[in-house]
């Protein structure tokens, strides 16, 4: 009898993992939950096997997101790398929080499974889904493009707005149909409140593109 009450106070994990927290202590007693009344978990165990990115993404964008699309995430811990990934699952249902607009949350994981080993839990992380690609057409940072689909290009020696047909677009580029010569010279950097039409310019280095 003894040896059967021991063996009641023993947790066997359901699978190898990282001991995240603990929410008891030596000494106290706890008992599983009973029907709609919830007791606090003893420890939070993380499967390190299974890692995964939930992602937040705006209801508006709800129904052109399914499983198996390619995503690309960026993770702070790798700065500058991008990771091919596709996505795994889709919440059947919209979240309204306060805190932000209605999203529907997703989950992505990275193509290469032994990388994605290598991230630790909670790590954060930035994902896009990609929806539609483009093969060799001209494209500018999207850090380059004023409020109302418009550009600073330099053209004799001073900056003029130019207005243009915008494509495809992501955090890093933005597709332009029409508007721009192939060799026109834009603006990349627009953080200085010099930087306008009109002011006077010139190009700081006559390789870049």
């Amino acid at each position: 009898m003894a040896k059967a009450e021991l063996a009641k106070s023993v947790l066997f994990a359901p699978f190898g993992g990282v001991v995240a927290d603990v929410f008891i202590e030596e000494g106290e007693w706890t008992a599983p939950s009973p029907p709609a009344l919830p007791i606090p978990p003893v420890l939070d165990l993380i499967d390190s096997r299974s890692i995964y990115i939930s992602a937040p993404m705006d209801e508006v964008d709800s129904a052109r997101i399914r499983e198996d699309q390619t995503a690309r995430v960026t993770v702070d811990s790798h700065p500058g790398r991008h990771f091919p990934s596709h996505v795994v699952k889709v919440a059947p249902y919209v979240l309204d929080r306060l805190e932000q607009n209605r999203t529907i949350e997703i989950e992505i994981e990275i193509d290469d499974e032994a990388l994605a080993k290598t991230l630790l839990p909670g790590t954060s992380a930035d994902a896009e889904v990609i929806l539609s690609a483009r093969e060799d057409v001209p494209r500018i940072p999207t850090a380059a493009l004023l409020e109302g689909g418009k550009v600073l290009v330099l053209e004799g020696g001073r900056l003029v707005e130019r207005g243009v047909t915008l494509g495809l677009r992501n955090w890093d580029f933005t597709e332009v149909k029409d508007g721009l010569a192939p060799d026109a010279r834009v603006v990349v950097s627009l953080d200085r409140p010099e930087i306008k039409a009109g002011a006077r310019a010139r190009e700081a280095n006559t390789g870049a593109r």
